[in-house]
Parts: C-alpha cells; sequence; structure tokens
C-alpha cells in the first residue's frame, strides 16, 4: 500500500514544480504497453489482502462535486504532447492510425477489444462516431468524491483522474450504462473480465486512500473468491 505521507510529500513537490512555471505536471509514470483485454494477470490474494485493509464507510454526501475539481477533462497533463484521452486510445486500441503532423498523438482510426462486453469496436475519430469507444474512469468520479477524493488536494484529484491505472477504452454505450456505478451496482457484462476490473479499482482505491461501502466490499469479495 502506498505510503500516504510519501504521496503527499510528492504532490506537494509537483505544486511546487507548478509555482515556478511548469504548469502543475504530475508523474504518471510510463503508459504500460499491454492493452487491458488481454488474459487475467491479476495477484487474486494481493488483491484479497488490499481489499481486506480498505476503509469500510457509508458513502460521503455528493455535495460540492464537480468534474471541474478533477482539473480540466483530458488535459495534456504529462506533456508528452498528447491529451489523455489520444494516450489511452493509443495504449488500448491495436492497429490505430494518427492524423498527420501530430507526431503519432491523435488517434484517427483503430480497433478495440471491448473488455467490458467483448465485443471488437472499430473506432473512427469523428463527430458521430468517437463516442462509440468512451474512456472510462475504472472509479467513477463521483464515486470516488463521495468516498474520499473530495478531501484530497487538488493535484491528487488531477492525477486520479488522469493516471492510466483508472483508466480503461471501453464500449461507449456499456461506459454510460456503468454510469458512476461502484462495484455493488455494476460489473462488466463480461465475466472473463470481473476479475480484472475489481483487482484496478482495489488497485486505486489504495493509491488514493478512497475507502468502500460495505456492499462494494462484499461484492469485490464475490469477484475475487471466483478468480
Amino acid at each position: 500500500m502506498r505510503n500516504r505521507k510519501n504521496r503527499m510529500a510528492t504532490v506537494m513537490a509537483l505544486a511546487a514544480v507548478a509555482l515556478a512555471g511548469c504548469g502543475g505536471v504530475e508523474a504518471r509514470g510510463e503508459l504500460p504497453d499491454e492493452k487491458p483485454g488481454g488474459g487475467s494477470k491479476i495477484d487474486v490474494q494481493q488483491s484479497q489482502d488490499e481489499l481486506a485493509g480498505l476503509t469500510v464507510k457509508g458513502r460521503a454526501p455528493m455535495t460540492g462535486f464537480d468534474r471541474d475539481e478533477f482539473g480540466p477533462a483530458w488535459a495534456d497533463v504529462d506533456r508528452n504532447g498528447c491529451d489523455t484521452r489520444n494516450d489511452i486510445l493509443k495504449r488500448d486500441l491495436e492497429n490505430e492510425t494518427f492524423k498527420k503532423g501530430t507526431h503519432d498523438c491523435i488517434v484517427l482510426t483503430g480497433t478495440l477489444k471491448d473488455p467490458y462486453g467483448g465485443k471488437t469496436i472499430e473506432f473512427e475519430r469523428g463527430q458521430k462516431t468517437s463516442m462509440e469507444v468512451q474512456i472510462d474512469h475504472v472509479v467513477a468520479l463521483a464515486d470516488a468524491w463521495q468516498k474520499g477524493a473530495a478531501r484530497l488536494a487538488e493535484a491528487e484529484r488531477r492525477e486520479l483522474a488522469n493516471d492510466p491505472l483508472n483508466l480503461l477504452a471501453v464500449d461507449g454505450p456499456l461506459n454510460s450504462q456503468k454510469g458512476a456505478g461502484d462495484a455493488a451496482t455494476w460489473l462488466p457484462p463480461r465475466r472473463a473480465y470481473r476479475c480484472d476490473y475489481v483487482a484496478r479499482q482495489i488497485d486505486v482505491k489504495v493509491k488514493y486512500d478512497l475507502w468502500v461501502t460495505q456492499a462494494e466490499k462484499d461484492a469485490m469479495a464475490r469477484v475475487l473468491s471466483g478468480c
């Protein structure tokens, strides 16, 4: 489990960099190369141990919640020239093509093997087609707000909203169906991905010191027991 004091020190250091003129960039690390829709690679025992260590509390009120509290949507927080949405599309899609002159940044087309539903979706950038593939916050921002994110520093919330650990390219309608649901109210219809999905939610909640409700913890435990 991440040491909160060390993480807070990192956030404070990043804030200092921002004051020096670097624009508040959070270090997110390298985007992982593996496609999330692939085979399960989770350590079940580790996920169970981490789940056991999460605080159990009720939902806090939604008072004060606004998407802007997590920073601009899909900002280029790592200063690699690409916004976060394109970073994740590039990571999760296959056979991508890119807009010329963008240094392989703006994804025009690609193939998504949707981890949530199992469909193969041909992505094409455009007003009427882009939303067929959406970038899901695995731990929804509204859910995170009610379970500890409201008390995080602004820089930590920006990090949470743009952290590749908490982001997946998925089937758009399924993402809309999920909404702000947690594991107690929504799980991917593709059962083969539920272990990975729950393990990823747990990792995010551990990393950002978020809590779970009892119903959520019970649902997560049920999924892990079958992994």
